[in-house]
């Protein structure tokens, strides 16, 4: 038989594993809130974060006289390491719950006291000697101090989803410069529309994704103001004068981050915008990666019924019943991932918008939509890299038949002819399948060939120079 313990909260007393960390009120939670299948631990940062408060607020405590140097040094000791991943396992509520973080506060406040009792040679649960909330949680509550940890985590997770999409976006540059010689042809609205490089378009794709990382830096230094001191609805209750600039000053310390103390409490602690303007960023990122996807599938299409200008990396059969199918997989799992971040982004505006008067309750569901968006982005920004542009091949030759005998470089004419001519050509063009070249040079004299020669060379195809 499995040793066990005894434990009580207001509602009653229950047994636990002496294996566990957590205690009575975690317990509750994994009993109430069977949402999601996902626990926090799922998130190491998001656990890291809380070590990282609780060591801040105990060091806090400690320099203000609150709390007893053994106690407050136990759970710092403590902190460090489940801040280091030590006990990651004993963190298991659902990442959607009731209570606005109350049972994943309380996870950490037990793991922690226990953990420290433990390092201070007692037994878990002998908790007179250091309490989840008389000690572990002094001078907060669950209103300032989730939200904090949920900040820190944000920043941190942040800091890797930004390097991998730079990442990418270096992998489209590189393959623009590789491209940079390929002429092609320009589409606008799926026609013909004008010549162009086929590198400039890679190193469009490029420069669409750099503006994101200018975005992310801009969400990650408003989610740099925290709350912390402002226990339950900022009035500062239960926390002693001069602990909210102090534990502040020991998270910058402990987190390396810029973190700043909210102007007015009870604004902050009940305010979402900042995760309103991040989801909105990594919306309007998943937007444009699923855009470029889309071109990619569009450009590889075929390959001989398609345009068939880019070669994917084939990776896998495309078809259980059609031999040598060989479909884009990977532009098609970021188009999905896209469509799940951008409904996310949803379920973040709802939230914000559902909180009541002094509290958000919402935040868990916040927390679980951006902490999965952030994570999803960044897996399919590195598969997207690895999987698929790094080995993306151009037909070249193919690419600039296809320029050769468009109606579109019919436009390269109009300084010269003029519009009315350039278009009764293309009409012609368009009717009896001849060449803009044939139809304009050889059939109707309007230019000579060494004019015609002079306007379709390669790098006045693709920057065209205005001639007359």
């Amino acid at each position: 038989m499995n040793p066990s313990r005894i434990e009580h909260d207001f509602l009653g007393e229950r047994s636990l594993p002496d294996t566990a960390y957590y205690g009575i009120q975690t317990l509750r939670a994994l009993e109430n809130f069977a949402i999601t299948g996902i626990p926090i631990k799922n998130e190491p940062l998001f656990v890291q974060a809380l070590a990282y408060v609780k060591k801040g607020a105990a060091l806090a405590n400690k320099e203000l006289g609150v709390l007893p140097a053994n106690i407050a040094d136990a759970i710092a000791a403590a902190c460090d390491r489940v801040a280091a991943g030590e006990f990651d396992n004993q963190f298991l509520t659902d990442m959607i719950q009731g209570g606005a973080g109350t049972s994943v506060n309380m996870n950490a406040n037990e793991v922690i006291a226990n953990v420290a009792l433990e390092m201070m040679g007692h037994q878990k649960g002998e908790y007179q000697y250091c309490h989840p909330n008389n000690h572990v949680n002094c001078s907060q509550s669950t209103n300032d101090a989730y939200p904090t940890a949920f900040r820190i985590a944000l920043n941190n997770k942040l800091v890797g989803y930004r390097e991998t999409l730079n990442e990418l976006a270096e992998a489209f540059a590189q393959k623009g410069e590789e491209f940079r010689d390929i002429l092609k042809m320009g589409r606008t609205q799926l026609q013909d529309a004008v010549p162009m490089s086929m590198g400039d378009e890679f190193k469009a794709f490029a420069t669409n994704l750099r503006e994101e990382l200018l975005r992310i830096d801009d969400s990650r230094r408003l989610i740099d103001e925290i709350n912390m001191g402002a226990t339950a609805i900022g009035s500062r209750i239960n926390a002693p004068t001069g602990y909210p600039e102090l534990v502040t000053e020991h998270l910058r310390r402990i987190t390396g981050l810029n973190l700043s103390l909210a102007g007015d409490l009870f604004e902050a602690t009940y305010d979402t915008g900042a995760y309103v303007q991040l989801s909105g960023v990594l919306k309007r990122t998943a937007v444009k990666l699923s855009k470029i996807c889309n071109d990619l599938r569009l450009l590889s299409s075929g390959p001989r019924t398609g345009i068939n200008e880019i070669n994917l990396p084939p990776l896998q059969p495309g078809s259980s019943i059609m031999p040598g199918k060989v479909n884009p997989v990977v532009p098609e799992v970021v188009n999905q991932t896209a469509f799940y971040v951008i409904g996310a982004d949803l379920t973040v505006t709802m939230a914000a918008e559902a909180g009541q008067l002094q509290l958000n309750v919402m935040e868990p569901v916040i927390s679980f939509a951006l902490f999965t968006s952030i994570s999803y982005m960044t897996n399919a920004c590195r598969t997207l890299r690895e999987k698929c542009v790094i080995g993306i091949t151009a037909n070249k030759e193919h690419a600039e038949s296809l320029v050769r005998n468009s109606i579109g470089i019919v436009t390269q004419l109009n300084p010269v002819i003029g519009y009315e001519a350039s278009a009764e050509i293309a009409k012609e063009a368009l009717k009896t399948g001849k060449s803009v070249h044939d139809i304009a040079v050889t059939e109707r004299g309007l230019l000579t060939q060494e004019k015609w020669d002079e306007i379709f060379t390669f790098e006045n195809l693709i920057r065209p120079v205005f001639m007359r």
